[in-house]
């Protein structure tokens, strides 16, 4: 049995400091004309039954592109985990995908892929890897999750964890590599941003 489309929610994490792009919002720097996070965003959707952002500041910027727009609940869970968490919460599907805003070329198959690797593995969550110089590099954030996860992740963060790998790690997990590492480039600093535009 598949996992259809319409049962995942997908998450466009940008609630992020952007502390290496020097303090701005990374998901609203421009890209090609359109801001980091509507690439994501647009990217995503086709994968996905329903879609949200969440997001931190300049709520109405991303509440122009469409979708429904989620502030991190405590102001004190910083990470990508934060983001997970609202995910989760305001999450009505059986299943819930993330993606972070600043990666616009992510493959157009990967909750497809991801999917089939939970399915087959009988696998809680399943997580986007790349070959790099022969070695498997788990790409945590993106990541296909059961909903049901919620609980677990409420008292991982309340016993004062963060760590996205350490949560992770007491679940089963499906790893699916992928073979173009550059799919997954991201835009941490401005100079990674200038080297997406070539």
């Amino acid at each position: 049995m598949t996992i259809r489309k319409e049962d995942i929610t997908g998450i466009v994490l940008a609630g992020g400091r952007g502390s290496r792009m020097g303090g701005v919002d990374k998901g609203l720097q421009n890209h090609q004309g359109v801001p980091l996070a509507l690439h994501a965003l647009l990217r995503l959707q086709p994968q996905v039954g329903e879609a949200m952002i969440n997001a931190n500041r300049n709520l109405g910027a991303y509440e122009s592109m469409g979708v429904p727009v989620w502030p991190d609940a405590q102001s004190d869970f910083p990470g990508p985990l934060a983001g997970v968490l609202v995910g989760l919460e305001r999450c009505e599907t059986p299943f819930l995908v993330t993606v972070p805003c600043d990666t616009p070329n992510f493959p157009l198959d990967l909750v497809e892929r991801l999917a089939d690797a939970l399915q087959a593995e009988g696998a809680d969550i399943a997580m986007a890897a790349t070959r790099e110089n022969g070695e498997l590099m788990v790409q945590p954030v993106f990541c296909l999750l059961k909903a049901d996860l919620l609980e677990s992740l409420v008292k991982y963060l309340h016993s004062g964890q963060r760590k996205i790998d350490r949560w992770t790690a007491q679940h089963r997990v499906a790893t699916v590599a992928f073979d173009d590492a550059s799919a997954f480039d991201n835009a941490n600093t401005p100079e990674e941003l200038q080297r997406l535009q070539r």
